[in-house]
């Protein structure tokens, strides 16, 4: 029998560890359903955000608002650059999903590549500490790193889903995603949308960044092994479900957790490939969530 204690502890840290995987997981949701593309150049956006945060923050002793928001930018900035000069480029010339993938693949690494070469493969993270102020409650370790995380990406996704349900601008990515030629005949630019969608998921994922650079260090191919775990989460979530791809994401983290606790530790890193190969072959449209916390109905 495993202790009360211990089972408390591993539920609590997965949870709050979740916190960047529901953002990168909400994120990549988002572009897939509304750009309809498998947008893994996230996973080099993720990269880019890191190591902008970096150098504005340890690099030129920026404070750490300032730092996020440099990185934000810079983030945003590319996702954008991506979108209008690549995803928009290959539309324009009918490129089939599968030229989208592959470019999008190759960008991630290449952004990968290049990191690497700027900065080297040594772990970095956003602090020069990442210990955290611990307290005990009811026996299980709760860190302020913990609640800040819970905080800020409940915040997040509050901000992401009012937006979406009560904003104009939310209602035209719900009309794209929905049906992106019909919206184009009612005025709605489809281009600009998938633009919007890009830019929102960059931010999320430089809020998901932040937070997994203050609690771990990084090295650049870091973000394509984050990225595994989000395209999962969306799989599992059911495709087209924001809400979906996030519970998703907690669970993957529970999981991924609780793990340690049966599977010897060089098997770990084998448990995420595991996953996706199941979610692939026995649950390849997820778990379909009600239709009122889905982005529009799914095509697919």
């Amino acid at each position: 029998m495993f202790d009360l204690q211990i089972l408390l502890q591993i539920a609590w840290t997965s949870v709050a560890v979740s916190t960047y995987y529901v953002l990168f997981a909400i994120a990549f949701a988002l572009t897939l359903k509304v750009a309809q593309v498998w947008n893994f150049v996230q996973a080099g956006i993720m990269g880019i955000a890191f190591y902008a945060m970096f150098v504005a923050m340890l690099g030129w002793g920026w404070p750490h608002a300032a730092g996020f928001a440099f990185g934000l930018g810079i983030a945003v900035a590319a996702s954008a650059a991506v979108e209008i000069w690549g995803y928009r480029v290959l539309r324009r010339r009918r490129s089939s999903p599968l030229l989208l993938f592959i470019f999008a693949i190759v960008v991630a690494e290449f952004v990968a590549y290049l990191l690497s070469l700027i900065f080297g493969t040594e772990p970095q993270s956003l602090t020069k500490s990442l210990a955290s102020e611990v307290q005990m409650v009811g026996g299980v370790a709760i860190s302020s790193w913990d609640l800040n995380a819970l905080a800020v990406t409940a915040a997040a996704c509050a901000a992401l889903f009012a937006f979406l349900r009560y904003t104009r601008q939310g209602q035209f990515l719900y009309a794209v995603a929905d049906n992106g030629e019909l919206a184009e005949l009612y005025g709605i630019s489809a281009n600009r949308a998938y633009l919007f969608a890009m830019m929102i998921a960059a931010t999320l994922v430089s809020v998901g960044v932040y937070l997994y650079g203050t609690r771990a260090s990084m090295i650049p191919n870091a973000p394509l092994d984050l990225m595994l775990l989000a395209v999962i989460a969306t799989i599992l979530g059911g495709i087209g479900s924001l809400l979906g791809a996030g519970l998703a994401a907690i669970f993957l983290s529970v999981l991924q957790s609780a793990s340690i606790l049966v599977i010897p530790s060089q098997w770990q890193s084998s448990l995420t490939y595991l996953v996706l190969f199941v979610v692939i072959i026995f649950f390849p449209t997820g778990f379909r969530m009600p239709a009122w916390l889905s982005l529009g109905r799914s095509r697919r």
